[in-house]
């Protein structure tokens, strides 16, 4: 709750939200309004009377009143206020004093290392929640961290307007990945495309520090990482990415946006899985629809596009503005 924020605890908080519907209440009555039993429910009225948020009734000193919300909350919201500004300051003063001692390092201090699946997911939700302005990242087959839908620092850091960049391998289509997971994150804001395959695992936080996982195998014991600050080598990784970035395949899933061709979002989503490298039978799997319906789709998009063979629509495709995500050297 958001009172929470300002000092009180879930049941304090609970309390005063009820005391505050209520012209007055004694124990009893507020504990029948929240639920607890008479004795807690003079606690929490004692609680609140000694932070300033309820006082006795003038005329029956046994019952309590709500201070007014805007009078009890305005000097501890102030003092929350300054408490953050104060916090601000500091933190751009660690961040000079970290940015000194990183210009600072030796060879041998570019790189960390990273022990164990557990460290390795509680800093990789630490840089997500941090993130200011863009997450880029190679995600490949095994995933033996982290999984899409445990990922909730990931949906936060994109919900604040942080821009995700994700880079799949195709083999993520077969195990891991699904549709409806790819729509939701395009929905949210994500970038998604696809490579036939990737060099190795990656992420990368505003171009200033880099997550290399080293898993030779699914035996999650034995997991560990390489945390790369600011250097040559994190310049190297993000030029990595951006090379296979470009060279990979934009997922487009909607057809909003698009020539009135009568394409439809299943068409869009037929001709982006099929442009990766999957065969109609898989592609008809991740749709959950039919392999005829796939082929006579496909079909009638070849007659659209006036071509005779899939390689000439998936590049008339591009040409006729059908999937706009595709990089701009690959249209006409």
């Amino acid at each position: 709750m958001v009172l929470d924020v300002l000092g009180l605890s879930s049941e304090e908080s609970t309390a005063y939200r009820a005391l505050v519907s209520m012209a007055s209440a004694a124990p009893a009555e507020l504990a029948s309004q929240v639920g607890g039993d008479e004795g807690e429910a003079a606690r929490l009225l004692g609680v609140l009377e000694r932070k300033g948020l309820a006082a006795r009734s003038v005329g029956d000193i046994a019952r309590f009143v709500a201070s007014p919300p805007a009078t009890a909350f305005g000097a501890l919201l102030l003092q929350r206020q300054n408490e953050l500004r104060l916090a601000e300051l500091e933190l751009g003063s660690l961040t000079e004093l970290y940015r000194a001692a990183s210009a600072g390092r030796g060879v041998a201090e570019v790189v960390d290392v990273i022990i164990g699946a557990a460290a390795l997911r509680q800093r990789l939700e630490q840089l997500q929640l941090g993130a200011r302005s863009e997450v880029m990242t190679f995600v490949k087959a095994p995933v033996a961290i982290i999984s899409g839908a445990e990922n909730t620092a990931e949906d936060a850091a994109v919900a604040r307007g942080v821009r995700y960049r994700v880079l799949l391998e195709r083999t993520m289509l077969d195990e891991d990945v699904d549709i409806d997971g790819i729509v939701a994150a395009r929905a949210a804001g994500e970038e998604i495309r696809i490579a036939e395959s990737l060099p190795l695992k990656l992420f990368i936080v505003d171009r200033e520090i880099a997550i290399v996982p080293l898993i030779s195998s699914t035996d999650v014991a034995t997991t560990g990482a390489l945390l790369v600050h600011q250097s040559g080598l994190l310049d190297a990784l993000v030029a990595l990415f951006e090379l296979e970035w470009t060279a990979a395949t934009e997922v487009t899933v909607s057809a909003d946006g698009f020539p009135d061709t009568g394409v439809d979002d299943l068409d869009v989503q037929i001709l982006t899985l099929l442009l990766t490298g999957l065969t109609d039978q898989a592609v008809a799997g991740h749709l959950r629809t039919s392999l005829r319906t796939v082929q006579r789709r496909v079909r009638r998009l070849m007659d659209l596009a006036r071509v005779q063979t899939r390689m000439q629509l998936g590049y008339q495709a591009a040409r006729l503005g059908w999937l706009p995500g595709e990089p701009a050297h690959r249209r006409g």
